[in-house]
């Protein structure tokens, strides 16, 4: 019940945050058009900061969908499957899933996150180290590993009162 608590605050939080990046990305992309075609000075951040809270977006969004399970997903042979088994199939995919985004999105994140801030890149426009951008990387990898202890946890206590 604690988990399911704490997966709901979770969800509430990521959903308005990824409804606030993307207004403010309205914004800034309405603001771009305006300056570019109404006042014919464009502005010269715009374009990055659209293509940085794209990405934000997009990471942040595979992982709400993940936690909601609209992700997308054969599921041939889990519509074939029912009770104990489906369960267990369900549990090999999010551990695969668990896998994956731990090792190549939280590990890999931060040795990216550690090196682009170690080279010490900069964005041409924003003038801000490309590190902080990365770092969508392995907080959406963190939360698809949430995301999935989640409903493997979820998948056992249903396989317990099966054999109760």
């Amino acid at each position: 019940m604690i988990l399911k608590n704490i997966k709901m605050k979770v969800d509430v939080i990521l959903k308005w945050f990824l409804v606030l990046i993307m207004a403010a990305m309205t914004l800034n992309v309405l603001w771009q058009v305006f300056s570019r075609f109404i006042l014919q000075n464009p502005s010269s951040y715009t374009e990055e900061l659209a293509r940085y809270m794209l990405i934000w977006i997009g990471l942040l969004g595979a992982s709400y969908v993940s936690g909601q399970k609209m992700h997308l997903a054969i599921d041939l042979l889990s519509t074939k499957l029912k009770g104990k088994n489906k369960s267990m199939l369900e549990i090999v995919i999010q551990l695969f899933v668990l896998l994956f985004a731990f090792f190549v999105m939280v590990v890999g994140g931060i040795r990216l996150v550690q090196i682009t801030l170690t080279l010490n890149q900069i964005s041409a426009a924003l003038q801000i180290p490309l590190g902080y951008v990365y770092t969508v990387v392995p907080i959406s990898g963190s939360l698809m590993v949430f995301y999935s202890i989640y409903y493997m946890v979820q998948e056992f206590r249903y396989i317990k009162s099966l054999v109760k």
